[in-house]
Formats: C-alpha cells, sequence, structure tokens
C-alpha cells in the first residue's frame, strides 16, 4: 500500500518525463539581447542590465527542460530556489530575448 497522498502520486507522475534529462539543474534569473560589440566594452565593473524585475519568478531547468519555476531566496549566505510551481512537461521557458 502506497503512503503517498493522491497529490503526491499526481507529482511524481507529472515529473516522469525527468528521467532521461541530464542532471544539471539551472535556475535561470534573466537573459538579455546583447551585442557582441557591447561585450567587447565591458570592463571590471560593467553593470548588465536584465529584463526581469526583482521579485520575479526564476525557470528551474534540467538540462534544457523547463520543470519548475520559484523564487530566490537566500539561506545561510547561499542562494536557493523556492519552489513555487512544477510546469507541465511540454512548457517551455518564458522567452524574454530573440533566438
Amino acid at each position: 500500500m502506497s503512503t503517498e497522498t493522491p497529490e503526491q502520486e499526481s507529482t511524481l507522475h507529472k515529473l516522469k518525463f525527468l528521467a532521461d534529462a541530464s542532471h544539471v539543474m539551472q535556475a535561470e534569473i534573466a537573459r538579455t539581447d546583447i551585442s557582441l560589440n557591447e561585450v567587447m566594452l565591458w570592463k571590471k565593473g560593467t553593470v548588465v542590465v536584465l529584463d526581469k524585475i526583482v521579485g520575479s519568478t526564476i525557470d528551474v531547468l534540467i538540462g534544457d527542460r523547463l520543470i519548475a519555476r520559484g523564487e530566490v531566496v537566500v539561506i545561510n549566505d547561499r542562494f536557493g530556489v523556492r519552489i513555487s510551481e512544477i510546469t507541465h512537461p511540454d512548457e517551455k521557458p518564458k522567452l524574454g530575448w530573440k533566438k
């Protein structure tokens, strides 16, 4: 007899698509379009402005698959991610940049 609640079983079922994904997890804060010319002008202290505002949810990816969204937290002087949403397996990261 399973000790998992129906909600936990449902979540596990939804996450089965991860079985073939690589194990590198990325918590992507933001992306931006920038020309190589701008990059070549960088020097120590250059600030690159990103598209997302502070407090926005971030994408959590394993390999190139979006698996969750969450918020950045600080735990004992280290960054972490509080998961706020498990995404659908077919969902893609929100594209705020051109490919």
